[in-house]
């Protein structure tokens, strides 16, 4: 993992083509802007991990039963 320090209104570039924003600190809390392009899903980690475990249950054995019970 690379850590960075960074401070409001400084960023960082991954690729040549997205761009994190440092836009607010508040305490603990900091804001950060994401510019990417629209094809590069970004999600906040809590989400993605959600998305994932979705996506296993559906191809799961369960899931395509399921699948096929609704299909008929």
């Amino acid at each position: 993992m690379l850590a960075l320090s960074r401070k409001k209104n400084e960023a960082i570039m991954i690729n040549n083509n997205i761009e994190i924003t440092v836009l607010e600190i508040k305490g603990e809390q900091v804001k950060l802007g994401i510019s990417a392009p629209k094809e590069v899903p970004v999600y906040r980690k809590e989400v993605y991990l959600d998305i994932q475990r979705a996506n296993q249950e559906a191809t799961s054995a369960e899931g395509m039963e399921a699948l096929k019970n609704l299909l008929g």
